[in-house]
């Protein structure tokens, strides 16, 4: 039937915009170059993320014609039922998304001076983390490091720098330990089940709390049945039940894998921690029975948080990223491999040597793609994770400079791929002229989403 058969049929339709190359160069010096700042209208192909980017099924749009919201709500209790029912966390906290679930943790768990451990805390992660002057810290797994390489489960953490970690001279200050699922600070690289549960033994041993940032948990589930040899034999909602069961509680964002334009969750195991949270949650997100959110929301999330572990909607959606994948290696275009799911994370670093990395090679790599076919993406490298002094001179470097082609769940097809695949090929031919970039104004908090930026003529 095809190398990809998508498991739907398509009900509605929106246009997409085509934009000439002179009214693309117009937009990008409008925005100051910084990818973020376009309009969806200026853009044809949008893999800037996967986040609440995704198309809803017929029965969810079904669902949210008899959704209702605020005290009480029957939406609540469904959506509640659910997410117990998937996670075994008794304590189910909706959010608007999962920042919210993040700061409302964060405030009511750390105190000034603590330190969370992660395999790699996603960018907000470390931003709500910090800003209780508290410090997040990084555990990769030593295979991350080699792009290159098949190895299946380099989202893992450092299991013997946790153990030591644990036992060292600040464990006293350890607040909490969170896994991300996959893991999208080392290019959405699974979490194998064996590594989840060999770190949550001592953090039961040292009594410190493990949870899951559990945003693409359905992904990493079906990567597991993939490539783990004990889950083979098991369906990805299997494999996801058993991954909630070895955490304290978990955070998400259901803008990815709930299949939702809005929404997450926090859930608990902890009564006491819940009822902190739960006075946070009604002092700034709304009543404990909806969160912020809209009742037809939470039931959207709800048939979202069902679908998503399908395994016929995994495979076609683990298909689109390898046929990708193939059509940047057919580019010359190295990628971090294995390609995972939820993107694709093309090595602009490599493709570019001539731009130094305080240049950002992975931004002007994102510029390019957007200049030559109207493609949105996002820079994983220097400039989201690097700094440089007053003058431009570089202080340190992103170990990797990447590129993420996010793919947004059920929204683009074949041929929408095989344009990306066309626009890359494009770009490697005239890859000596790309220039590189300086930063003219950067915000002191998460400057990739706010920073302007101007080229730097040959």
């Amino acid at each position: 039937m095809g190398e990809i058969v998508e498991p739907y049929r398509i009900k509605v339709v929106e246009p997409i915009p085509v934009t000439t190359r002179a009214q693309r160069e117009q937009a990008l010096r409008r925005v100051h170059h910084n990818l973020f700042g376009l309009r969806a209208d200026e853009v044809t192909i949008d893999l800037l993320t996967d986040s609440g980017t995704g198309a809803l099924s017929a029965a969810q749009w079904a669902a949210g014609m008899a959704g209702d919201a605020y005290a009480g709500s029957r939406s609540f209790y469904h959506f509640r039922g659910v997410v117990r029912d998937l996670t075994s966390y008794p304590c189910v906290l909706p959010v608007h998304q999962g920042r919210a679930a993040e700061r409302i943790l964060f405030s009511a768990l750390l105190t000034p001076g603590r330190i969370t451990l992660s395999n790699t805390h996603f960018d907000t992660t470390r931003a709500n983390i910090e800003l209780t002057g508290c410090q997040a810290v990084d555990l990769p797994c030593p295979q991350a490091r080699d792009l290159d390489s098949d190895e299946p489960f380099k989202g893992n953490i450092d299991l013997h720098r946790l153990e030591d970690a644990l036992r060292g001279p600040d464990a006293s200050r350890i607040a909490l330990v969170i896994l991300t699922l996959t893991n999208n600070g080392e290019a959405g690289q699974p979490v194998s089940m064996d590594n989840l549960a060999r770190a949550a033994a001592p953090c039961r041993e040292h009594a410190v709390p493990l949870f899951l940032d559990a945003a693409r948990f359905a992904e990493n589930a079906w990567l597991v049945t993939q490539h783990e040899a004990a889950y083979r034999d098991m369906s990805p909602r299997q494999v996801a039940e058993q991954a909630f069961r070895l955490a304290d509680g978990c955070l998400m964002s259901a803008k990815k894998d709930g299949i939702v334009h809005i929404g997450g969750f926090l859930g608990l195991r902890d009564r006491s921690l819940a009822e902190r949270c739960e006075l946070l949650l009604i002092a700034t997100e709304g009543f404990p029975t909806y969160g912020g959110l809209a009742g037809r929301d939470m039931d959207m999330d709800a048939h979202g948080l069902t679908e998503v572990t399908e395994p016929d909607y995994l495979r076609a959606r683990a298909d689109a990223a390898r046929h990708l994948a193939g059509l940047a290696r057919e580019a010359g275009i190295a990628i971090v491999e294995p390609p995972g799911l939820h993107a694709l994370y093309l090595n602009a670093g490599r493709l570019l040597p001539h731009i130094p990395a305080h240049r950002f090679p992975g931004h002007a790599l994102a510029c390019r793609l957007y200049l030559e076919g109207g493609i949105r993406s996002v820079e994983l490298g220097s400039l989201y994770l690097g700094s440089e002094d007053e003058n431009g001179a570089p202080v340190t470097a992103a170990p990797y400079e990447l590129v993420r082609l996010a793919l947004p769940r059920r929204t683009y097809g074949l041929g929408h791929l095989n344009h990306v695949g066309e626009i890359l090929a494009a770009t490697v031919k005239d890859k000596e002229r790309i220039p590189g970039y300086r930063l003219v104004e950067r915000p002191p908090l998460l400057r990739h989403f706010r920073c302007k930026l101007e080229p730097i003529p040959h």
